[in-house]
Formats: structure tokens, sequence, C-alpha cells
């Protein structure tokens, strides 16, 4: 089992930047994959970023060249910086993390608003 808990949300206004954080606890060894989704009130869970566990990165288009993501395997978090921040982009951010079995674990979700 592995638990996730985000944590960096926030307001910010647009062109401003947030970094969100996940903390994994558990059995974070059988972690391969990893990456941030988010989800915006009406719309589908949409993925932002993925990031393998030798690091290759992923990103949507819409995000590509604003966000980065990074993981720091000794501490078992992966980051989300996010700069040049768009109404657009506001929405629930949630983490995400697959295990060698290929099962799916989700955190609770934090929340990004971005004023225009």
């Amino acid at each position: 089992q592995v638990q996730l808990v985000e944590s960096g949300g926030g307001l910010v206004q647009a062109g401003g930047s947030l970094r969100l954080s996940c903390a994994a606890s558990g059995i974070t060894s059988s972690i391969t994959a990893a990456g941030w989704y988010r989800q915006a009130p009406g719309r589908q869970r949409e993925m932002v970023a993925l990031i393998s566990k030798g690091g290759t990165t992923v990103y949507a288009d819409s995000v590509k060249g604003r966000f980065t993501i990074s993981r720091d395997n000794a501490k078992n978090t992966v980051y989300l910086q996010m700069n040049s921040l768009k109404p657009e982009d506001t929405a629930v951010y949630y983490c995400n993390a697959a295990d060698m079995r290929s099962v799916s674990y989700w955190g609770l979700g934090t929340q990004v608003t971005v004023s225009s």
C-alpha cells in the first residue's frame, strides 16, 4: 500500500508561481511512475505531468514550458513547479503513483486557484 499527501496549493495571481509537493509513505520502494493530474469544475480529470522512476518526463501540451515535474527518491516526494500560471490552470491537483503491479494510488488533492 502507498499513501500520498499533496501540499502547496493556494490562491495566486495570473503570472505567479506555486510549487506542489506530494509526499509518499508506505511501500514506497514499489513505486514506479508518478504524476500530477487536475480536475476543474465540470471537467474530466486530465493528466498534467508524469515522471518515471528513471526521471523521464511527459507533459500535457497546455503546460509545456511552464510546469516542471521532479522527484526526490530519497525523500519519497514528487514536486510540480508551476510558473506563469493562468486562470485556466485553476483546478484541484491530484498526485498519482503506480506500483510494480500497476496498482494506481491517489492523493486527496490540493486546490490551485489562479485569479485574473
